[in-house]
């Protein structure tokens, strides 16, 4: 290679280098206009992906496109650069939500009792409804002995039925939280108000926000303001981002300590109560930086079905379950079908002893 054609290379690279930090500094302008975006986008509450404008950008491209790069190869160039644009509006920091995965930050765990979820898997069982001392307190018992560490309860009954039983209230707080302590377990019971939550807060050591509770922004934000640990339940209805937005409601008090629960949603089947979205498990620990359970007793609504359900559910990552248990199931205040017995806990416990061993 003659001297001439040296200083020909030498100047086309320097001219592809300078062109490549242009096009960083282009990127990196348009990466801060796309955070800005996001910060719009979830105060608004808008979807943060846009399937029509992305089609305008692409289509503006190629009607510029003279080459020498083909139609295809522009697309995928762009595709991508859309792609990271979108993950970075779901995950950016400052102007993005604070529970969402980042590089720099690990995992939040969340101890209760003496079980920390985000660690080893987490079972959290009992009965739907706390119908009486007697019956919280044997149910507590058998579980307690079987290892169970947090023992759930209904207590505050937001029932699809005006007429169906709708809990034991104040005092059904009292029996749940005392059996949990005489036999050593932690205990979680659900709230649907806010002045529901003084006397949680004296007697059980979890809140739980129901499904139909999801969008109650103001139950969230006093719930997190307890400083309890809180379980919050995925809407029926709900997409993930509501789910993750109504979860940055209770991280933007202070409270940390917010464990996702997966509990089925509304499709067109008929055969399961709900449908288990199964999905939403690996996807909610890849956005986010919460703990993931799934409870497998409302998604499926008949017990034949629980046991695998449960092995789906850990199979798929999650960081616990929630299963209801009833000494009898046939005599249940409130969904009787979708629990399980002693000997049929017993029975799905075997199936699961690569999560939880004997």
């Amino acid at each position: 290679m003659s001297d001439t054609e040296n200083r020909n290379v030498v100047e086309l690279r320097k001219n592809i280098s300078d062109l490549n930090m242009k096009l960083l500094d282009l990127l990196s302008q348009r990466a801060q206009l796309v955070i800005n975006m996001a910060a719009i986008k979830r105060r608004d509450r808008l979807d943060l992906f846009s399937p029509s404008r992305e089609r305008e950008m692409i289509q503006a491209l190629l009607q510029a496109n003279t080459g020498p790069f083909s139609n295809e190869t522009v697309v995928d160039l762009f595709k991508h650069i859309f792609d990271v644009s979108l993950e970075l509006m779901r995950g950016s920091n400052g102007n993005g939500l604070e529970i969402a995965s980042r590089f720099d930050l690990l995992p939040i765990t969340v101890p209760v009792g003496d079980v920390e979820f985000g660690k080893k898997p987490v079972l959290i069982a009992g009965p739907c409804s706390v119908e009486s001392e007697e019956q919280i307190d044997q149910i507590a018992k058998e579980l307690a002995v079987r290892g169970v560490r947090v023992l759930r309860g209904g207590t505050f009954k937001m029932r699809t039925s005006p007429y169906s039983f709708q809990g034991l209230g104040n005092e059904g707080v009292r029996f749940l939280g005392e059996a949990a302590k005489r036999y050593g377990m932690a205990s979680i019971t659900e709230v649907n108000a806010i002045h529901q939550l003084d006397i949680c807060v004296k007697h059980v050591d979890m809140l739980q926000i129901g499904t139909r509770s999801m969008s109650n922004f103001e139950l969230l934000q006093a719930a997190g303001q307890t400083g309890l640990p809180i379980l919050l339940k995925r809407g029926f209805a709900a997409t993930l981002e509501e789910f993750e937005l109504a979860a940055e409601y209770i991280y933007k008090t202070g409270n940390q300590r917010i464990v996702l629960c997966e509990r089925g949603i509304r499709t067109f089947n008929s055969e399961t109560r709900f449908t288990l979205d199964i999905s939403a498990v690996p996807l909610l620990k890849l956005r986010t930086r919460l703990p993931v359970t799934v409870d497998v007793s409302h998604a499926a609504g008949r017990r034949i079905i629980i046991p695998a359900l449960a092995r789906a559910a850990l199979a798929a990552g999650a960081d616990g379950l929630m299963v209801e248990v009833h000494p009898q199931p046939h005599l249940a205040h409130s969904d009787g079908k979708q629990q399980l017995d002693i000997e049929l806990f017993d029975a799905m416990m075997v199936g699961l002893k690569p999560w939880f061993g004997d």
